[in-house]
């Protein structure tokens, strides 16, 4: 039998009330055996995040799940504030930081716009790959592997319907790692 693996989803939404999807992604995966989810904003509303908390949370888990709206073309700035001061040097990378080497982060966000929206000749003008890539380095930094993230597109004009197949998606995103480790 493999071991278990656990999921820590850091749900970072600054106006997650008024949030259809986030909310309804973030409340899907809140029951997984296995995974843990943090309503950041409702823990730190005063921005003054609990840095060793938040490390020993990190400690814990094998899956990092920054789950945020795209924010300006990145994240809220209470996640940005989160990777400056908890991503220490020394305990999350440089000269002894290894303490996040070999878990995998994964980003899944609700984008506003379109899929097509975010290709070249889309009105956003690049992938959102690209506009991820700061992620995508900061894991490798971390000696973690980033994962493609997860984006649920045109999120403020979902439907129900549509809204709950993001949510199955999710949840079998999270059980697939959970059980076998790896990611599509």
């Amino acid at each position: 039998m493999s071991p278990q693996r656990r999921a820590l989803v850091l749900f970072f939404h600054p106006t997650h009330k008024a949030s259809h999807a986030g909310k309804a992604l973030a409340a899907a995966v809140a029951g997984m055996n296995q995974v843990t989810v943090r309503d950041m904003y409702a823990i730190y509303p005063d921005y003054l995040v609990d840095v060793k908390r938040e490390q020993a949370l990190l400690e814990e888990h094998d899956l990092i799940v920054f789950q945020h709206p795209v924010y300006w073309y990145s994240c809220p700035p209470l996640l940005k504030l989160w990777i400056d001061e908890v991503l220490e040097h020394g305990w999350a990378y440089g000269s002894g930081g290894t303490k996040l080497h070999g878990k995998t982060l994964l980003s899944a966000v609700t984008a506003g716009g379109p899929a097509e929206a975010y290709s070249p000749t889309g009105s956003n003008r690049h992938t959102i790959n690209t506009f991820f890539s700061p992620f995508d380095q900061t894991a490798h930094l971390c000696g973690m592997k980033y994962a493609a993230p997860m984006v649920i597109h045109g999120a403020r004009g979902l439907g129900d319907a549509e809204i709950a197949e993001a949510c199955g998606t999710y949840q079998q995103l999270l059980s697939n790692y959970i059980s076998t480790g790896e990611l599509p």
